[in-house]
């Protein structure tokens, strides 16, 4: 703890922190503040709810600690993004709205966040988090005013929330290995595209309505006249729904994959793996791309695979997914990827019951993001206690590279001297890798 909280610039916020933590730790059915302050013997709710709410500390830096000690604890497999929302009444909490709620699964009045989690089957940890500001908080400046949202800080849709975090993350020298997601955001071309164009692989969920062309069709342009300007190449035939093409295929077409051990045995199911999109000539991608788009431009598909689940019981597929990851890419391998977002589940389930996340009660900005961060950190110091095995796949990064903003900082916290200058071409390998799997102690 004293590591993770070291940019807490006064020792007393990092007691009331270290209290603070302490109190989501007992048992204890309400996680807010003043069952929290009850139940501890140094409790001072007044101090908890100054430390939570109108404390100036920094929590970026903290939660910047607790993903850069994660990573490589969790080797993750996969980072997923997906969004929660915590049911309020009223409409002075920050940022609260009428709107879709995932916890009550209808519109309700509710605040949204959107995280993003390093996964592995056997472990993870939220990494960062944005809260969603609803349209109607964008020019409501009394509201904004008494719950103390930034003035930078509008109206931003979830899907570039994402897409922000992921930024953040990798100026904090943390890249994804590959993005998993729900249909909430794979719908979204535009989300997809970005992902592409930072050069991030992906496995994402879609609905059965989204419109694909066959691998094989070619986007063709008709004869130029001489006069105006050259047709574009574009599809002649109108795409077809993921499941309009799955069903061609039929049934026998699907195989059978078994992606982990479950608690009830392996967990197995029918699959498809299908190349659709189009090739040829087209537009650039990104914002060009999306330019032509809004045009009405029906122009050439990124070549991506379409992956389709039919269980043996059901009359039809059940569910789609599409990936950027390469053409040769095992389909165990892209069942496995779009099935790992489970984790996220038990990530909000421990998060919200056990460590109380959606129990605070106060309205603030500043209050709301320091009471997710301290659960995050409770989250990060249950982790690493945990027994089991876990294998880091990804190595840590480079030493002989140049020390990012993170590490720098990290430097002049804990007054560490810089490190030797090194010659990049001539660094000899470590003899041994055994460290890069022990947990920290």
């Amino acid at each position: 703890m004293a590591d993770v909280f070291a940019s807490v610039p006064r020792k007393d916020q990092r007691a009331k922190g270290d209290c603070y933590l302490r109190g989501l730790m007992l048992d204890g059915r309400r996680k807010s503040i003043q069952p929290m302050a009850e139940r501890l013997p140094d409790g001072n709710e007044q101090n908890l709810q100054q430390f939570v709410n109108q404390s100036t500390w920094d929590p970026v830096p903290v939660r910047r600690r607790i993903a850069q000690r994660m990573v490589p604890r969790i080797g993750p497999e996969a980072w997923a993004v997906d969004d929660v929302s915590f049911p309020k009444d009223g409409k002075m909490s920050v940022a609260v709205a009428r709107q879709s709620c995932g916890a009550l699964g209808k519109r309700a009045n509710c605040q949204v966040a959107v995280s993003v989690h390093a996964v592995s089957d056997t472990a993870s940890c939220p990494l960062q988090w944005r809260m969603f500001v609803p349209e109607e908080w964008a020019d409501d400046a009394v509201r904004r005013q008494k719950t103390g949202i930034p003035q930078e800080v509008g109206h931003r849709e979830k899907w570039r929330l994402a897409l922000d975090i992921l930024d953040e993350l990798a100026g904090w020298g943390l890249v994804p290995p590959v993005v998993v997601a729900d249909a909430g955001y794979g719908q979204n071309a535009d989300f997809r595209d970005g992902l592409s164009e930072r050069g991030i692989g992906y496995v994402v969920a879609v609905r059965s309505d989204v419109t694909v062309h066959p691998h094989d069709v070619r986007p063709t342009a008709p004869a130029w006249s001489g006069n105006g300007r050259r047709p574009q190449p574009r599809y002649r035939d109108k795409p077809s729904s993921v499941a309009a093409l799955a069903q061609e295929h039929g049934r026998q077409a699907f195989t059978e994959v078994t992606w982990r051990e479950g608690s009830r045995g392996p967990m197995h199911s029918r699959f498809l793996a299908l190349r659709c999109g189009g090739r040829g000539e087209g537009p650039p991608s990104g914002p060009s791309r999306r330019h032509c788009r809004a045009r009405h431009w029906d122009g050439v598909l990124p070549e991506v695979t379409l992956l389709v689940e039919w269980p043996q019981d059901a009359e039809a597929p059940t569910d789609y997914w599409l990936s950027n990851l390469p053409a040769d890419t095992p389909i165990t391998e892209l069942v496995r990827l779009s099935k790992i977002r489970w984790r996220i589940e038990h990530d909000y389930r421990e998060l919200k019951h056990g460590l109380g996340l959606d129990h605070f009660e106060g309205r603030s900005w500043n209050g709301w993001h320091h009471h997710v961060t301290l659960v995050t950190a409770h989250a990060f110091l249950t982790e690493r206690l945990s027994p089991k095995p876990i294998q880091r796949t990804h190595p840590l990064p480079d030493p002989r590279r140049h020390p990012g903003p993170a590490e720098l900082l990290d430097r002049h916290l804990h007054h560490l001297p810089p490190p030797a200058a090194q010659n990049i071409h001539h660094q000899p390998e470590p003899k041994s890798q055994s460290n890069l799997t022990e947990p920290y102690y």
